[in-house]
């Protein structure tokens, strides 16, 4: 384990996510709010801290191994969540807690989206940005940009992005260079941002809610500068542009690059995409069915109103955004909880969503119909294919190895919530919501999680960690394999 040249990375990264502090710190001074000096303090306190790491150590250059990387990927999550609480923890119109700080700082980067906060509407535009603007950085990962714009960090940077890129894509890069695959996801990733920040405004925003509602929504992030989210613009516009978008940056990133190079965006590449036609088919069929129950049960909303309430909600819960517009937890009880354990399939591999990912989910259900066949002809060969393309036993075993250790995590992190004192139907919501990244759930964390006490919020901060980290980066840390010579 290269320990020195870990710390020289992690001191760098740490540098260079100083520098976020600086923005929110120019929207103090744009809106004369006077929030600005927490900001300024951090930065200067993350610069020295990352120096201080880096200085020592910057001979280090060695060339790191897989486990080097993902140890880094941990560290820095792990350090820049704890560095990203320093803010709200010297902000002087908060005054929160510690557990509170930490919380909202996780929740942000991990694009979680759950929240201790309440008053948004009087808060200043610098904290309000801030928490916006720490989502998006999460959404497609500082690590990411790092390794896109820093080549002085002088490693293989397959390590790192192997480690922090979600899904399938980290197996099949888009270019042939490392940098160049970073730096073509976040060309995407910035165009999506301004295109969303553009309809916003022009659909009625004001500027700045515009932007920091695009940032939470190209992030699957569902952080809103206001305590009713969407709902306090009540615009059916706005409702279908965040619908849109969130159905967009649901979708695999490499889908994306792959219409773009091909001269211009074309249908026909992603509807060859398995998955993509997997993540519509669920999509529409959660709406319909929503649809149809509430219809039924709302009787003082019109059909449109009814169309576009259900639309909005089942898009952003399904996706693991989190936004709403009204509360979908007074729906009669089956809409909600259906509603929930959709977050556990999340978007498409590859994009900014949570949850187990629509392609494993895809290979879950063909493994248990090849299962089935299997019990009528026992001796007969079925192989799973995805595209067209065999896919090895190793692949299959690795998603069903995935799908274990979530429901693993699951189940531990629930014991623990329920061993803080939290009832069940709360304690269920409130791991599903972290662990799928997704914010709002049920019970007494239906609308935010300020009431909850702190041991449970640790326990979801640890969720939120393995949900963004994707279970295994984060828990092959736990096995003595990873730690031996």
């Amino acid at each position: 384990m290269q320990f020195r040249s870990i710390i020289r990375i992690v001191g760098l990264l740490l540098a260079l996510f100083s520098l976020t502090m600086l923005t929110p710190a120019l929207v103090a001074f744009l809106y004369r709010d006077g929030a600005g000096v927490p900001f300024i303090i951090t930065f200067l306190v993350l610069l020295l801290c990352g120096g201080g790491c880096w200085l020592p150590n910057r001979d280090q250059k060695k060339e790191l191994k897989s486990r080097d990387g993902f140890l880094i990927v941990v560290l820095f999550w792990v350090v820049i969540g704890s560095a990203g609480a320093l803010p709200f923890l010297l902000a002087s119109d908060l005054n929160i807690s510690i557990t509170d700080a930490f919380f909202e700082s996780f929740s942000a980067l991990t694009t979680t989206g759950a929240t201790i906060l309440v008053g948004l509407d009087e808060l200043p535009k610098a904290i309000l940005f801030y928490r916006q603007f720490l989502q998006w950085f999460g959404g497609m990962g500082i690590i990411v940009l790092a390794v896109a714009i820093l080549p002085i960090l002088g490693i293989g940077g397959m390590q790192l992005y192997r480690a922090e890129i979600p899904g399938p894509v980290k197996d099949n890069k888009m270019t042939p260079r490392i940098a160049e695959t970073a730096k073509v996801l976040w060309y995407i990733y910035l165009s999506l941002t301004i295109a969303c920040a553009t309809a916003f405004w022009l659909a009625g925003m004001s500027l700045f809610d515009a932007i920091c509602h695009s940032f939470a929504t190209i992030a699957i992030g569902g952080f809103s500068t206001h305590d009713a989210s969407m709902g306090y613009f009540n615009s059916p516009i706005i409702n279908m542009i965040t619908v849109i978008f969130l159905l967009i940056s649901a979708c695999n990133f490499s889908l994306h690059f792959a219409a773009l190079a091909s001269g211009g965006v074309h249908p026909k590449y992603y509807w060859r995409d398995p998955e993509f036609r997997a993540f519509i088919f669920i999509q529409l069929m959660l709406f319909l069915l929503c649809f149809v129950i509430l219809l039924a049960h709302k009787s003082e909303l019109t059909t449109f109103e009814t169309f576009d309430e259900v639309l909005f909600q089942t898009v952003s819960i399904s996706t693991t955004a989190g936004f709403t517009t009204t509360g979908f937890s007074e729906w009669p009880l089956f809409l909600p909880v259906l509603l929930l354990f959709s977050s556990f399939i999340g978007g498409c591999g590859g994009s900014t969503g949570g949850g187990l990912k629509v392609i494993r989910i895809l290979l879950l259900t063909l493994q248990g119909g090849r299962e089935l066949k299997r019990l009528v002809h026992p001796r007969a060969v079925y192989p799973i294919k995805v595209g067209g393309k065999v896919l090895s036993q190793r692949v299959v075993d690795a998603v069903w190895g995935f799908f274990s250790a979530y429901a693993l995590v699951f189940v531990l992190c629930m014991l623990g919530v329920i061993a803080s004192g939290m009832d069940e139907l709360s304690a269920f919501s409130a791991v599903a919501a972290t662990l799928n990244n997704l914010g709002p759930g049920l019970g007494a964390v239906s609308v935010h999680f300020a009431n909850i006490n702190d041991s449970a919020k640790w326990v979801l901060i640890v969720s939120m960690l393995f949900g963004r980290l994707e279970v295994f980066t984060l828990l092959i840390l736990f096995t003595p394999t990873f730690w031996k010579s």
